[in-house]
């Protein structure tokens, strides 16, 4: 809104919710509860259709400075993930971000790479009051950093992995995308089917191992201990797991790889052996990056909703209190993504 100066000259008036309660008809009060997302916010759909419309019309930006004095609250909410390396990580970042500024929040972002590799670095980095709730994607937490996030009574939430006991966590269906990798295979014709799994204390790598495994009981099937090696999620984790199924005196023809990262050094080592892919070797991986369609050859997948788990976990995160239990999966959109590395058995 406009005003105008001593010498004629308009200047901006920061819109206020009384301003935007006039245009609404409603009570100040009913505006601040919408634009503040109140759960327990009871009124007609009309209504909040007209203080929404009443909202962007007047171009109503919260004030964020004083909204943070009155509430205390820091307007910023953390993300501690493994590794930056890791190109998974950045789409739950944008899904995050992008949930985060639609509750007028920023994100910050750390990793377990910096600061001796712990969470602890990081939450000690935070201090008190610099964010309003912290997501924890991979990785692993101590009791002792979960006893200082419950001392701070900092709402957290786990992304993408569960804890040692049941609490709060969102997490993908990793088990679902694991089968549909594995049945692509099986609708193939393959039934040698080995399986790059990932670390053996990461709750994802024990989801996706699930998903191989009952794909395989589904057909009858029985999973053989030795086409099953675990490997950190990266390209030399990847590698170094297809060598040793590769040195199998009977080796696969197909490969189950549990990381997009993982499968770049799969391919590398199977073409240093002279392995052609699909022709000898068909592979298929979890997630669906841009980079997966320029590998040689372009990697069939499973593409998992990464962004909506971001989303969806921050807005828990800024929702549900902190004493409160969240167990959720997001189960879609999950995608199968063929491409050129899977075929039938040569």
């Amino acid at each position: 809104m406009t005003q105008s100066t001593g010498g004629g000259r308009p200047r901006t008036r920061r819109v206020t919710l009384a301003d935007v309660a006039r245009r609404a008809g409603v009570d100040k009060a009913v505006v601040s509860r919408v634009v503040n997302d109140d759960p327990l916010l009871n009124i007609r759909p009309e209504t909040r259709a007209r203080v929404t419309a009443a909202l962007k019309e007047l171009d109503y930006r919260p004030n964020v400075a004083a909204r943070s004095l009155r509430t205390a609250r820091a307007g910023t909410i953390g993300l501690f993930i493994p590794d930056f390396a890791n190109p998974v990580y950045a789409e739950i970042i944008t899904g995050a971000e992008t949930a985060a500024a639609e509750r007028g929040c920023a994100l910050m972002v750390g990793s377990s790479t910096a600061g001796g590799g712990g969470a602890q670095s990081y939450l000690d980095l935070l201090g008190q009051g610099r964010v309003d709730g912290l997501l924890l994607a991979g990785g692993t937490i101590a009791d002792e950093e979960q006893a200082t996030l419950a001392d701070r009574g900092l709402p957290w939430l786990f992304v993408n992995r569960r804890g040692p006991e049941a609490g709060r966590h969102v997490i993908l269906d990793d088990v679902l995308g694991a089968r549909m990798a594995v049945d692509h295979l099986l609708d193939l014709g393959h039934r040698r089917i080995a399986h790059v799994g990932g670390p053996a204390g990461a709750d994802t790598a024990h989801r996706r191992r699930d998903g191989y495994a009952t794909a395989l009981r589904r057909v009858g099937v029985e999973e053989d201990p030795r086409l099953v090696v675990q490997g950190s999620y990266g390209p030399e984790g990847g590698a170094q797991a297809a060598r040793r199924l590769l040195d199998d005196p009977e080796p696969p023809t197909a490969l189950f790889v549990a990381n997009v990262t993982s499968a770049i050094g799969v391919l590398s080592a199977l073409r240093a052996r002279g392995i052609t892919v699909p022709g000898e070797m068909s592979v298929i991986a979890v997630h669906d990056l841009p980079l997966a369609e320029h590998l040689i050859p372009p990697l069939t997948t499973v593409r998992m909703p990464l962004r909506a788990l971001g989303a969806r976990a921050t807005r828990l995160l800024l929702s549900v209190p902190a004493d409160h239990p969240v167990e959720e999966i997001v189960r879609e959109p999950i995608e199968l993504v063929v491409r050129q590395s899977t075929a039938r058995p040569g």
